[in-house]
């Protein structure tokens, strides 16, 4: 019966092809859809391990930035400082158990991008949130002018790279994370001292003549035992003037909301193709059927059990929608992987696709969706080919 089932396919191109298309369709748009809530929620944890700290502490009038939350979140272009006298009695508040110091500097072109390259500088003696991402790709410490590129930035290991007119070398290239800091540059606090002080003397710098030497762009704070986040951010914002105390899980409750709120939207969308799918499914194996009604009584008159010819259909839909979704899932793969880039800017949120073996996983439960569908929008045909009266339909009483 499974060579019949083949040779029905092969007899019938064009029924076979629709029906191979939607299959294609349904899996491609299940898949595709899986796989970009995945890669949402993936880059999510990758956002949450990069801030690594409890707390965040800017200058306020950065806080009324547009793009603030994009600047500390993901790496979006922007600079803001406060000088060192308010950090230092932001550090001076009880309860902080390690504080480190980043600075920021956007750089409108360099000798490696065509778009704007966030820097940004840490430093290695007492960061806790950067140091240990880049361990990762690089061991050693960074010397003056070292710097280390996101993964997407146009610059590799042994490269040199310019910013501002100051020659820097690539120390190293790190793991992707599916934020705006796969496009920066990081370095050290030596080597974005001299970077902001060249950007201000060559009046690149839309913030003025900041003195990199008495200033900061933001502290990176944890709290310690005994404490709480709440607890220290009240008494920094009451206590130190200008200056703006913010929980990351504040910043990052504004990102996660809007994935979720994304993330529910697709599962809509994913249940309705479905079920479209489905009675698109149904009906296309109806008309079939109604089609072959003669065909499947002269199965009978020759010898074919009513269970013989729901097999038949049963077979040819596995087969086709396992073909189709063969190919549905290429079709996905196509799409999402050479565009994921596009995707994660038209979404404005952390979008880092899963691994290899995440993606076959995704790609087997997409097969086995379209086959079970079709399985089922078949066993309805199936159903009513098993009852054919032999009789009326030769003889033609339709």
């Amino acid at each position: 019966m499974k060579s019949l089932a083949v040779k029905n396919l092969k007899g019938k191109p064009v029924r076979t092809a629709v029906l191979i298309l939607l299959s294609a369709l349904l899996t491609a748009a299940v898949f595709g859809a899986s796989v970009i809530v995945s890669s949402l929620r993936t880059g999510l944890g990758s956002l949450e391990n990069r801030l690594g700290a409890d707390i965040m502490v800017v200058p306020y009038e950065a806080t009324t930035q547009k793009k603030f939350e994009n600047i500390v979140l993901q790496g979006a272009t922007g600079y803001f400082y406060m000088d060192n006298k308010r950090a230092e009695q932001v550090m001076q508040t009880e309860g902080i158990k390690q504080a480190s110091a980043q600075y920021f500097l956007a750089s409108t072109s360099s000798s490696c991008c065509s778009v704007a390259v966030q820097i940004i500088g840490f430093d290695p003696e007492t960061d806790f949130t950067i140091t240990p991402w880049v361990k990762k790709s690089y061991g050693s410490q960074l010397k003056k002018y070292d710097v280390v590129v996101g993964n997407d930035l146009n610059a590799f290991v042994g490269d040199s790279i310019q910013f501002f007119g100051v020659e820097c070398h690539v120390a190293a290239k790190l793991e992707r994370t599916g934020t705006s800091f796969d496009t920066a540059a990081f370095t050290n606090t030596e080597t974005i001292k001299e970077l902001i002080n060249t950007s201000v003397v060559k009046k690149m710098n839309s913030v003025g003549d900041v003195d990199p030497d008495n200033a900061v762009s933001c502290l990176m704070i944890n709290v310690a035992e005994g404490y709480t986040p709440e607890q220290v951010v009240n008494d920094i914002n009451l206590h130190v003037k200008k200056v703006k105390a913010i929980r990351s899980e504040e910043l990052i409750s504004g990102v996660s909301q809007s994935l979720d709120g994304v993330c529910e939207v697709i599962g809509i969308m994913i249940a309705a193709v479905w079920l479209l799918g489905l009675v698109i499914l149904i009906l296309a194996f109806t008309m079939s059927i109604n089609e072959r009604r003669k065909e499947f009584a002269v199965l009978r008159v020759i010898g074919a059990s009513r269970a013989g010819l729901a097999g038949i259909v049963l077979k040819e839909a596995c087969l086709s929608c396992l073909l189709g979704s063969v190919v549905g899932a290429g079709i996905g793969l196509l799409v999402i992987i050479p565009f994921n880039g596009f995707i994660e800017q038209l979404m404005g949120l952390p979008f880092l696709l899963p691994g290899a073996g995440e993606l076959v996983k995704y790609i087997l439960a997409a097969l086995a969706l379209s086959v079970i569908s079709g399985a089922l929008a078949a066993a309805v045909s199936a159903l009513r080919v098993s009852r054919i009266d032999t009789g009326v339909i030769l003889r033609g009483d339709n």
